[in-house]
């Protein structure tokens, strides 16, 4: 059965479906020698495919194994392969693959932090992106300037960008102190800095924005800053089946890799705290005499609140400023699944979530 090019090699990790599109375009696409156009299928998986003059190595769609990689991204990172400034990307922390390589789903600017999926089924990623998907992310945001209750209405109801209509499906306040609010707004869109202008649209400025949540998967409190740790198989078939795509039989996951995963994340985690102690001592001012001020008390870097429980469905928002929780749906205390190292799934009852049942709105 022939499939079309631009979805077998994104199914061989080599970029998005629109990505590959583009380099068919450009003629950077060859099969058996002949330069590709767009819309030609391919028959033979053993076809000679060559990607600017490299072969390239595609698998019947039964011989892939997908694989899902969750990352915290910490702010100051690209979301591209490659920068010419020699700016890090977010590319540069995940683990290294042999014939295949990974696939971000979506993009979350240089200022924003927060949960991202990479994964090798570049098909996967497509669908995942795609607005007709309707697939939610939810984000913690701190804006600063007054938020009235009429600004929150807005916001649900939709506000003109220039690229669109947009809205929030959710938004419940977090708390806040004098010209500083935090909220959580829920979007079933990943547009560039979508979230970032329908607040500035009111009038007030994003100071933080972090994704916790990306369809029912919830960023891991124990996931450090640039920490990354690949899903497990009951995960990874909850995004195919997501996305109406035939679940998985076989994962790449081993009792010896977690074992591996566990050490390294540790690893990581005293790197961290190394580079915040050494980021802290660097802006420490001296004081009179050339002596140095006391460095400020070190502690864990702020990761949000991960969370639990079924994403919500579109019901009523809260607006204004109810004592309720500070999440969507019902909030865990991140602790995951039971046995799970993976990001958080929903569906578990916490004590976070008693004191919040009653959320105005809801």
């Amino acid at each position: 059965m022939s499939e079309k090019l631009q979805k077998v090699l994104a199914r061989a990790g080599l970029g998005s479906r629109r990505e590959i599109e583009s380099l068919i375009q450009e003629g950077r696409v060859s099969i058996n020698g002949i330069v590709a156009k767009l819309g030609d299928r391919l028959d033979d998986v053993n076809a000679n495919i060559r990607v600017d003059g490299h072969s390239v190595q595609v698998a019947a769609p039964s011989e892939v194994v997908c694989r899902v990689m969750a990352y915290n991204k910490p702010e100051g990172e690209l979301c591209t392969r490659s920068d010419p400034e020699g700016r890090r990307t977010v590319f540069d922390r995940l683990p290294r693959l042999n014939g295949a390589r990974w696939v971000a789903v979506g993009r979350l600017d240089a200022n924003t932090s927060g949960l991202m999926l990479f994964t090798t089924d570049g098909e996967l990623a497509n669908r995942l992106m795609h607005p007709s998907r309707q697939v939610e992310r939810e984000y913690m945001v701190r804006v600063f300037g007054e938020v009235n209750e009429q600004m929150v209405k807005n916001l649900v109801r939709g506000v003109t960008l220039e690229d669109g209509e947009a809205r929030f499906e959710d938004v419940v306040y977090a708390g806040g102190e004098g010209m500083n609010h935090t909220f959580y707004v829920v979007i079933t869109e990943g547009r560039n800095r979508e979230v970032r202008r329908m607040w500035e649209s009111q009038g007030v400025t994003v100071s933080r924005l972090k994704r916790v949540r990306y369809g029912n998967l919830y960023l891991n409190k124990e996931l450090p800053r640039g920490g990354w740790m690949e899903l497990e198989l009951e995960d990874v078939n909850y995004l195919r089946e997501l996305v109406e795509l035939r679940p998985e039989k076989e994962t790449m996951i081993t009792v010896e890799a977690q074992k591996r995963k566990a050490r390294g994340q540790k690893i990581r985690r005293a790197v961290r705290r190394h580079e915040e102690r050494v980021e802290s001592s660097d802006t420490r001012k001296p004081r009179r005499g050339g002596q140095q001020s006391k460095p400020a008390a070190q502690g864990k870097p702020a990761q949000g609140k991960p969370a639990q429980g079924k994403p919500a469905q579109g019901g009523k928002p809260a607006h204004g400023k109810p004592s309720g929780r500070p999440a969507q749906g019902k909030r865990g205390n991140g602790t995951g699944r039971p046995g799970s190292s993976g990001p958080n799934r929903g569906g578990q009852s916490s004590s976070r979530q008693k004191q919040g049942d009653k959320r105005q709105g809801r």
